[in-house]
């Protein structure tokens, strides 16, 4: 499923209007993204956690020139499923 199926669907199940339910779903998107900046932490019980990670610089090969290079150490989103997401797939 990508964003323009889940708006469809958001709309039909809460009887809006597919700009709104875009609206509510992109609020919703920026209300997750502010509170993993914030926290580094969102729980939703039963859906599951999203958690940011620290990740390291590491080694890699450019395949075009066969150059050793390293990434950037950064950071990213890590998300483990709930138990009742878990039990309905």
């Amino acid at each position: 499923m990508n964003k323009a199926e889940l708006v469809r669907v958001l709309a039909s199940d809460l009887g809006l209007s597919k700009a709104a339910a875009e609206r509510t779903l992109n609020t919703l998107l920026a209300a997750v993204a502010r509170g993993l900046r914030k926290s580094g932490r969102l729980s939703l019980v039963g859906f599951g956690a999203f958690r940011v990670s620290p990740v390291k610089a590491r080694p890699v090969v450019n395949p075009r020139t066969g150059r050793l290079t390293r990434t950037r150490a950064g950071r990213t989103v890590r998300f483990r499923a709930g138990k009742a997401l878990r039990k309905g797939l």
